[in-house]
């Protein structure tokens, strides 16, 4: 599959984001005059806490990404109908608005948020060493929680971003390392080519490619002895109660390829909420109960997506994969035998904890690169793509047909 790598061609951007970003009293009635929902009311919330924040359209203004460097580079949300459109990322107002910070997590939102694994086991950067890996000790990193990456370059259609960190993991080795994020705009010939099918008409779409990578900076190695670290990339969803996660999974036998897929992160899964047929896994993601499947690379193919038929949307994320077999780090919360055979990709359904809190509702389609064993100097790059649609229903099935292999009427009756 053809990568796009792109070289931003530096503008005066400081100047550009100076000119185009609102006042204060602009940002409120440009927010009251949208309907809550929607692509505008939400650029004019972010830019409100934000004012660095990014807002990348296409020629004819119906597509649109919000990208903000000061939440750690996530795209907050997309939009393929224009600032009256239907708005796709889930935000988490409350919080941004609080300006306050959460202990364990800040959980802001955004449908691609740039996170490092792994989140548990020997070589977790969530715990500190040597300390139970229950909830009250898990704490999410401020340099991918809270802390601003730095905008260094944009252009009409890309953004791009940079962090330097150091992250220690459970076992107590240090990882010095730099973020190079970029955000890109993508074309309709870049999308066609990507999922590898001509768009059919009647269709409104946005397309958007984070392009993520790792350096070591530090004067070490990562090896299997030390631990290591992968990209880790996340898209926060809005659900709805007909919404449906698609993966096509890799079929063969369980002995060479492992189980389709791990469904009990959270405890295991209601069966009516998931239906692995022949080839496609379906899950529910109505943002009602919590959750969580992954497949392991034997399994995993290089997209998956969802459809939500109460909003006639259908999602689409294409990630890279590799063709050889790479370790992939275990995600889990204990000591683990195989700290390396983790998953490719992961969908997650938010719901009430045992408490009856929720930070969402929310749904996830997520996406991690292999596992960085990097000399110092060396750099793993990690693709994540979003596509949403809407129009005509018959155009929607046309798509999910080419790329996910179903019919909009098999995802409508995976779950009854």
């Amino acid at each position: 599959m053809k990568q796009f790598r792109k070289t931003i061609q530096p503008l005066l951007w400081l100047m550009a984001i100076a000119a185009c970003s609102p006042s204060a009293s602009d940002q409120e009635g440009s927010r009251a005059s949208q309907q809550e929902g929607t692509f505008g009311y939400d650029v004019a919330f972010v830019q409100q806490y934000d004012p660095q924040a990014v807002v990348l359209h296409s020629q004819d203004q119906k597509a649109g990404v919000l990208v903000s460097p000061k939440f750690q580079g996530k795209v907050f949300t997309s939009t393929a109908e224009g600032d009256e459109g239907f708005s796709y990322g889930w935000i988490n107002y409350d919080l941004i608005a609080s300006e306050e910070k959460v202990a364990h997590m800040n959980g802001y939102g955004g449908e691609d948020r740039f996170w490092i694994g792994p989140e548990g086991g020997q070589f977790s950067v969530f715990f500190k060493p040597g300390v139970e890996m229950v909830f009250d000790n898990w704490y999410t990193p401020a340099a991918i929680d809270t802390e601003p990456f730095a905008l260094t370059a944009q252009d009409t259609h890309s953004v791009q971003m940079q962090k330097t960190m150091s992250l220690e993991n459970y076992s107590g080795h240090t990882f010095p390392l730099r973020v190079d994020r970029t955000i890109t705009l993508l074309s309709a010939d870049q999308t066609s080519d990507i999922l590898n099918t001509s768009l059919p008409e009647g269709i409104n779409f946005v397309g958007y490619e984070s392009e993520n990578s790792i350096t070591n900076t530090g004067d070490s190695a990562w090896t299997q002895e030390t631990g290591t670290i992968c990209i880790w990339i996340l898209g926060m969803f809005r659900p709805s109660p007909t919404a449906t996660v698609v993966v096509p999974y890799q079929q063969g036998d369980t002995a060479s390829l492992g189980p389709v897929a791990t469904t009990d992160y959270f405890g295991e899964i209601d069966p009516d909420r998931i239906s692995i047929s022949e080839g496609v896994l379906y899950f529910k993601v109505d943002g009602k109960k919590r959750g969580k499947i992954g497949l392991a690379q034997g399994r995993a193919k290089e997209v998956a997506g969802s459809y939500d038929e109460a909003n006639q949307v259908l999602t689409l994320v294409h990630y890279s994969v590799p063709e050889e077999k790479k370790p992939y780090v275990n995600q889990r919360w204990e000591q683990q035998v195989e700290p390396f055979q983790g998953d490719v990709m992961n969908a997650y359904n938010d719901g009430p904890l045992e408490d009856g809190s929720q930070m969402g509702p929310f749904y996830e389609i997520e996406s991690s690169s292999p596992a960085a064993f990097l000399r110092p100097g060396e750099q793993l790059t990690h693709y994540h793509r979003t596509f949403h649609f809407s129009g005509e229903e018959a155009s929607l099935d046309q798509l999910a047909q080419a790329v996910l292999g179903v019919s909009l009427e098999e995802i409508k009756n995976a779950m009854e």
